[in-house]
């Protein structure tokens, strides 16, 4: 991906992109390490929940959204990381089996006026499964990333 500046990224324009396969073990080991909760980790315990079965923690989903944001949409050579996030919802489990996408669309876009070699990016992030259903929804990112530089500046 070639590198994207803050002003690649117009107000109002969405895209989506990604194919995150989500497997058992990939619920089980991230779930293991860091969210323990017997839904997310043992596939005949989790039948006894009311999810029916094994499912991806949150934060799981959270990791392989954020993995899919990098990958494809927030150029890591132009970002300077986040200085937070809107809310989040988990809107339906993610199970083994499931291939996730994003999608993004860009709210708002602003360079700074302290600092103007950077700005904020603001934008919505949909994760969705291959059935078409929204299973997060990330409002508000924030985002900062330089801005283009100047001709002849390095």
């Amino acid at each position: 991906m070639a590198t994207r500046y803050l002003e690649d990224y117009p107000v109002g324009t969405s895209a989506e992109f990604g194919n995150a396969q989500v497997t058992e073990a990939e619920i089980r080991e991230f779930a293991a390490r860091y969210d323990p909760q017997p839904f997310h980790t043992d596939p005949e315990a989790a039948k006894k929940w009311p999810y029916g079965g094994l499912i991806a923690s949150g934060w799981h989903t959270a990791a392989m959204m954020m993995r899919i944001l990098v990958d494809r949409f927030i150029d890591g050579e132009a970002s300077l990381g986040s200085p937070g996030l809107g809310p989040i919802r988990w809107k339906l489990p993610v199970r083994p089996g499931d291939v996730l996408r994003v999608r993004a669309r860009v709210l708002d876009s602003r360079v700074s006026q302290s600092k103007p070699d950077r700005g904020m990016l603001t934008f919505e992030v949909e994760v969705i499964n291959g059935r078409d259903e929204v299973v997060m929804v990330v409002e508000n990112w924030l985002a900062i990333l330089r801005t283009r530089p100047k001709s002849g500046v390095a």
